[in-house]
């Protein structure tokens, strides 16, 4: 028999990309999504750090469902901003921008880190996506891993797929903005790949030595 275990996201662009980079386990695993559990209060995000909210989130929605429950949360940091967006980074741009489809409010997001980062020269934009992932029972915390990429603020978007700010983040490693990368390469080297990586192996160990969750 499979486990069931939630992974805490109603958002498609996240969702999608945690379900390809966690299809290694496909054949153990029947994963679920919030939308599964439409009933369930929203945990609110109010952490001072990525991890704060990626604890908060797993316990919180386990305790709601009784299962094994994988929470995020991830964002980008600028330095030249003093770390934000950081975990305001989906609701940077909530003063200008509080209603609309993800890829509106996507938009207002980047748009606005570009207007604050206007005047600051191309060498002092450095910035990095970041991913907290913490897997939690109803009762406790099971794993938890970060992961994290470099990168530099561009003058403007490049590129068409991906989602949140990966018009904007360039990588030099790879001269190419996150939303120029096909999805197989993205899954490899951005923050949430890096995590997934490193939870795969803890995951299949921990799933090894328990029964059904």
């Amino acid at each position: 028999m499979k486990h069931k275990i939630l992974v805490a996201t109603t958002n498609p662009g996240k969702l999608k990309e945690l379900s390809e980079m966690l299809a290694d386990l496909a054949g153990r695993i029947a994963w679920l999504s919030l939308r599964d559990f439409s009933e369930v209060p929203e945990v609110e995000e109010d952490g001072a750090t990525f991890a704060d909210n990626a604890r908060k989130k797993a316990i919180g929605y386990a305790a709601a469902t009784g299962l094994w429950t994988l929470a995020d949360d991830s964002g980008l940091v600028i330095d030249a901003l003093d770390g934000a967006p950081g975990v305001l980074s989906a609701r940077f741009a909530a003063e200008e921008c509080s209603a609309g489809d993800r890829k509106t409010i996507d938009r207002a997001n980047y748009e606005k880190a570009l207007r604050l980062l206007s005047n600051v020269p191309d060498k002092q934009r450095t910035a990095r996506f970041v991913c907290h992932l913490c897997l939690a029972g109803p009762d406790e915390i099971q794993l938890e891993v970060t992961g994290s990429v470099e990168g530099v603020i561009t003058r403007a978007p490049i590129g068409e797929s991906g989602f949140g700010y990966d018009p904007v983040f360039y990588i030099p490693a790879l001269g190419k903005t996150a939303a120029q990368l096909d999805p197989d390469e993205k899954n490899r080297i951005s923050h949430r790949g890096r995590a997934i990586a490193a939870l795969l192996p803890r995951l299949a160990t921990l799933l090894s030595g328990v029964g059904d969750c």
